[in-house]
């Protein structure tokens, strides 16, 4: 499982959510997805901990307190939906493929 935290300062590391997830456990890993364009980050992480059990409990603690000025929103991690929506994957059944 993972954990999806959002509303993140735009300051936060990896080591600064590593600290704040290691109060309910160890942490397995951590991702700070940032703009393909800017290399900005995006405001939001997943965290992933060796148990499910410190998975919820962490979100039950952090989901919804304040934490270098924003309101974390901390929740499971929801499971990539695969279609994005881009024009370049789309096949429409009858019409003829064009290149």
């Amino acid at each position: 499982m993972s954990i999806y935290v959002g509303n993140l300062n735009y300051e936060v590391t990896k080591e600064d959510l590593t600290t704040v997830f290691e109060e309910y456990g160890t942490v397995s890993r951590v991702s700070l997805p940032s703009d393909r364009e800017t290399g900005r980050p995006r405001g939001f992480g997943f965290v992933e901990m060796s148990s499910d059990d410190e998975e919820t409990k962490a979100i039950e603690n952090l989901d919804g307190a304040e934490w270098m000025g924003r309101e974390l929103r901390v929740n499971k991690a929801r499971p990539r939906d695969n279609n994005r929506g881009g024009a370049g994957n789309r096949s429409f059944e009858g019409a003829p493929r064009t290149y």
